[in-house]
């Protein structure tokens, strides 16, 4: 696959609080997520629920949109749901807005699932590389996890180093495309990044980079330099997962939709 093959060691969205040094953009987006697990048995009850729980969202006017995905690999029984980007405060909102279908979600949904995960990822503009013309929900994401040793060290290696790569692929319009996000309020688990790169279609999942990462990178700094930063960076590397998930018209709640 392109990430794993272009990008090595480096996965996409990562779970830890990061310390990245630029200007303060203003307040901090951030977006809710869950996977959820489901015995192949359970699917179809499953699934009825979760239409019947954005059916219940519509009749309330449910403001936030939540958008579905169907895991393609990995755990192929496996459901992820994420709100668009949202400042904090917005949660507060979106919380007491669903409380009325709280009902429909514990005795449609909660009785077919086999275990859930939840979180908040922030995405990282500065450690990003993002297409003017990318859109939010291209058919595939393939989503790629990192996961650091222990200590500040590795995680300020990584978010330097990643910056530094970021740079490289804007200076040189690097036509490879990625968004990095840190994983955060979840257990000790869960990865501390990730980085997620969107395809229309499997075809294009599956093209390589015209110029691989490292050597677009020595093409800005140097051949030494390259080879020195991506040794930093496997050496700050715990493991790395990755899989690939599709998007589920169907199974989303777009608030425009009613």
């Amino acid at each position: 696959m392109k990430a794993v093959a272009a990008l090595l060691a480096l996965m996409l969205t990562l779970t830890c609080t990061v310390r990245v040094h630029a200007a303060d953009p203003g307040p901090t987006l951030v977006s809710r997520e869950y996977t959820d697990v489901v015995a192949p048995a359970e699917q179809v009850a499953y699934e009825a629920g979760i239409k019947a729980y954005n059916q219940c969202l519509r009749e309330h006017d449910f403001k936030y949109s939540w958008t579905a995905w169907v895991h393609e690999t990995g755990d192929t029984f496996s459901y992820s749901y994420t709100t668009d980007l949202l400042p904090w405060a917005a949660f507060d909102a979106m919380h007491a807005a669903a409380h009325a279908c709280d009902p429909v979600l514990r005795s449609s949904v909660n009785p077919h699932l086999k275990s859930e995960m939840g979180g908040f990822t922030q995405m990282l503009p500065e450690l990003s590389h993002l297409s003017k013309g990318q859109h939010a929900n291209e058919p595939l994401l393939e989503v790629n996890n990192i996961k650091l040793k222990p200590g500040h060290e590795p995680e300020e290696t990584f978010v330097d180093v990643m910056q530094k790569v970021t740079a490289a692929a804007e200076k040189t319009h690097w036509n490879y495309y990625y968004a990095i996000s840190a994983v955060r309020d979840t257990d000790s688990n869960t990865p501390n990044f990730t980085l997620a790169i969107s395809s229309r279609s499997w075809a294009e999942l599956g093209t390589e980079p015209e110029t691989p990462m490292w050597a677009m990178v020595a093409t800005v700094y140097g051949k030494d330099t390259a080879q020195a930063m991506r040794k930093s960076l496997n050496d700050a590397l715990d493991y790395e997962t990755n899989y690939i998930k599709s998007y589920s018209a169907e199974l989303s709640y777009k608030a425009s939709d009613k």
